[in-house]
């Protein structure tokens, strides 16, 4: 490495009173950051390998070498293509071996070459060169003159505004009379980037290079008369400051004697500072130092001296400008995500294209995401993967049962133990801006006469508003606009209405039995061994034992109830570990109950036959898809209807929808028209102890009804869903991934759907789809033809 240090104007070198002889085989010494020009002297410092080699080469011979300019500085070991042609032939004046290993040299600018090629590469530089002859004018013209007197002039100014100029160079300066040398000497001490220099180096003509670097000379004398100007300004600042600095002194000599100086004034200088640190928004930092100046007049003691510093304390602490680096590496990201989620592809797909799209575009605002699922589907674990993919903080809150405005916009300071609310807390907390702020049980919260918490959090989870958000503590906005929320919540119907507008809603879906099987296997087994102090050679469950707890043992749309069986399980081995038994314990289905005990659920029964009377329904509910069987039963009477099952409202609604529509087509049915006038109706749903509700069971009530009262009965083999119409429409339901799962479990391979849930299927997996057989349906008719069977003869 050869950097400069300083540099002077000196006479060529003569050996004898003649010039000195340059060969045309020298070596190279590749400098940066500094152009040597002809007549310069300068000491570099010589740090690369092949840098000192070039030097000793140098020094063993008669000192001359190349001083070439690198085109970048940042470049280690420079190539030749690296290095400009133009150089300086120097000779070294001086050398000196410096501890460190580096060299020092003190070299003077002979005159300019040309490099034609390189002669050797290794271990140093060896060029071959062509001298470039100095132009001479044999009388300088005018106009060389009046750019000469020019030049002087500007570099005497120049040097007077730095406070450098002394008589010997002025007289430097009026003994040059050649146009070319006074370039050189005047452009080596002016401060030019590289690339201007080398210009200047390579041109030929002295009076084009001399009005150039009059050129650069107005430019440099403009700029430092504008310095000149600002460092004046600044040095009667300083001077107003002094004063006040002595002023100050005194006053703190006065306030020592008085006795109540020291820890005060600390406290003040403390607060001061942080304040500066902090980097606040004009708004805040002026509120800052306003009530720091009314705690430096508040005595020590007072009351509100206290309450004022905690709200300085709090001003102090938020991180207002301090940021996470965000990771934006979409496909580590996704690794993060399928690490620790099993499937949640829609999920997962939604934080990838914000990452994406956060990659391209570093100003778009967080998004506010509301994942609405069932208990223990993940929602929570989801949001601590995507903080860790995006390697950001990772605060949550529980909004369950607040029902106080305060929690989340904070109190007034008027009031004693007055907070910031929970959203500026959480940021304290993090100490970062930017972070993945997580929002439990947003459907649970409440209300009353303290305010209503859902209509602060519109200002909140509103990316339009929430960029000055205004805390009542603070009393000054902050900006939220970084923050990455998201909201949880088990169903999305008890959410404020604006509120869920707000938010984009992401639906978590139960998981199905063999999703449940493989988290099973890859996360919650070997979680619960690592817990309970085993290892794997001490425990394996098999896949029919598993499949037997997901089916018996627990009844859930999560996992939490069968992670806490396994853990069962586990515990009991580890006992029997720390026993002493040896081992291994292989758990199967016929020894499954000495660790569970008996099953706690059993499956609904399966059909055996053809019955008249009994459908088969597909219910949703929060634990997942269920099977529900209706049975229709007719006795002699006056034309009552009998509904039992704690059937609800909706429920009860769709058996009367089912009735009127087959007294209505009692006909087209094969029924007697006045069939309800001597008889009562019975429809119970099993079982008595549930209470269930719904629109999703028309279909099926209408089936069992149709056949008991055409006494045709109804296919075992397929399970229905769908509302019906008076006019006999089949109208749309949700909820039929779940309810294809539950047809399956049951063994029932046909199900019965309506036209428009046709577009649902392909949220069904695949490998659940070609087991099924779906059967899209648009009108009753259509139901009892694939339900019914012929009527039995005789």
């Amino acid at each position: 490495m050869a950097q400069a240090d300083s540099f002077d104007t000196a006479d060529i070198i003569q050996e004898d009173g003649e010039p000195i002889e340059i060969p045309d085989l020298l070596p190279l010494l590749p400098v940066r950051d500094v152009v040597v020009f002809t007549y310069m002297v300068l000491p570099l410092f010589v740090g690369r390998d092949k840098s000192i080699r070039a030097v000793d080469a140098a020094m063993a011979k008669d000192r001359l070498l190349l001083l070439s300019t690198q085109s970048d500085v940042n470049v280690e070991n420079p190539t030749p293509e690296e290095i400009y042609k133009v150089g300086t032939v120097a000779m070294i004046m001086r050398m000196f071996k410096l501890p460190d290993g580096r060299v020092k040299v003190l070299v003077q600018g002979l005159g300019k070459a040309r490099i034609l090629d390189y002669a050797k590469t290794k271990p140093f530089y060896q060029v071959r060169i062509e001298q470039i002859p100095e132009q001479q004018e044999e009388k300088t013209s005018v106009e060389g003159e009046a750019l000469i007197r020019n030049a002087c002039e500007q570099t005497e100014k120049i040097l007077d505004l730095r406070g450098e100029l002394t008589g010997d160079v002025s007289a430097i300066l009026s003994g040059i009379d050649d146009p070319g040398r006074l370039a050189d000497v005047v452009a080596s001490n002016l401060r030019l980037k590289v690339e201007q220099a080398q210009s200047l180096l390579e041109m030929a003509d002295p009076i084009e290079k001399l009005q150039r670097v009059n050129e650069l000379l107005s430019k440099e004398l403009e700029v430092s008369s504008i310095q000149a100007k600002i460092q004046s300004d600044a040095r009667e600042e300083i001077s107003k400051g002094q004063r006040e600095y002595f002023l100050r002194e005194q006053m703190r000599a006065i306030h020592k004697e008085l006795g109540d100086f020291d820890e005060k004034a600390q406290e003040i200088a403390d607060y001061t500072e942080k304040i500066k640190k902090a980097k606040m928004p004009k708004g805040a930092e002026k509120e800052a130092f306003k009530q720091l100046k009314r705690l430096e007049q508040m005595h020590p003691d007072a009351a509100e001296a206290s309450i004022v510093r905690t709200y300085l304390d709090w001003l102090v602490e938020v991180p207002w400008s301090k940021s996470t680096k965000e990771v934006l590496d979409i496909k580590k990201a996704q690794h993060v995500l399928d690490e620790d989620h099993y499937d949640l592809q829609k999920v997962k797909d939604r934080i990838l294209e914000y990452l994406s799209v956060r990659k391209l575009n570093k100003q778009m605002k967080g998004p506010i995401l509301c994942f609405v699922g069932p208990p223990g589907v993940g929602k929570t674990s989801l949001g601590r993967s995507i903080a860790r993919a995006m390697n950001r903080k990772f605060f949550r809150i529980s909004l369950g049962g607040i029902r106080d405005e305060a929690e989340i916009r904070g109190h007034r300071r008027t009031y004693i133990g007055a907070m910031p609310g929970r959203i500026i807390q959480g940021l304290k907390h993090c100490g970062s801006n930017n972070p993945v702020f997580m929002m439990d049980e947003v459907d649970k919260i409440g209300a009353d006469f303290r305010g209503d918490p859902s209509a602060a959090l519109l200002e909140v989870l509103d990316p339009e508003q929430n960029v000055s958000f205004s805390d009542h503590y603070l009393n000054t906005s902050f900006d939220l606009s970084k923050v990455m929320f998201i909201t949880t919540a088990n169903l999305s119907d008890p959410i404020h209405s604006a509120l869920l507008d707000r938010m984009e809603t992401i639906e978590l879906a139960g998981y199905t039995e063999e999703e449940k099987l493989a988290i099973a296997k890859k996360f919650l087994i070997p979680r619960q061994v690592k817990e309970n102090g085993i290892t794997s050679k001490y425990l394996r469950i098999g896949p029919k034992a598993l499949q037997k707890i997901i089916s018996q043992y627990t009844l859930e749309a999560g996992l939490r109830n069968l992670e806490r069986e396994i853990g069962t399980i586990c515990r009991k081995v580890a006992r029997k570990v720390a026993e002493g038994d040896k081992g291994p314990y292989t758990v199967t289905c016929a020894n499954l109950h000495r660790y569970l005990g008996i099953p706690k659920y059993l499956p609904e029964l399966e059909q055996e036959s053809h019955e008249v009377g009994v459908a088969t329904g597909l219910a949703w509910t929060q634990a997942g898809g269920e099977v529900l069987y209706v049975e229709a039963s007719t006795m002699k009477g006056k034309g009552d209807l009998i509904l039992t099952g704690q059937l609800g409202e909706v429920m009860q609604e769709s058996a009367k929808a089912a009735l009127t529509y087959a007294r209505s087509n009692a006909k087209a049915l094969g029924i007697d028209d006045g069939f309800y006038q001597n008889i009562d109706i019975h429809i119970h749903v099993p079982a008595g102890a549930i209470p269930k509700d719904g629109p999703s069971a028309g279909v099926t009530m209408l089936t069992a009804l149709a056949s008991t009262l055409s006494g045709r009965p109804v296919n075992r083999d397929v399970a229905m869903t769908g509302e019906i119409t008076l006019r006999g429409r089949v109208l749309p339901v949700g909820g039929l991934k779940e309810k294809a799962l539950a047809a399956l479990r049951a063994d029932v391979r046909k199900v019965i759907i309506p036209e428009k849930n046709k577009k649902d299927l392909v949220e069904i997996p695949s490998n659940i789809r070609r087991k099924l057989v779906f059967l899209p349906v648009s009108h009753v008719d259509d139901i009892l033809r694939f339900a019914l069977q012929e009527k039995p003869s005789g």
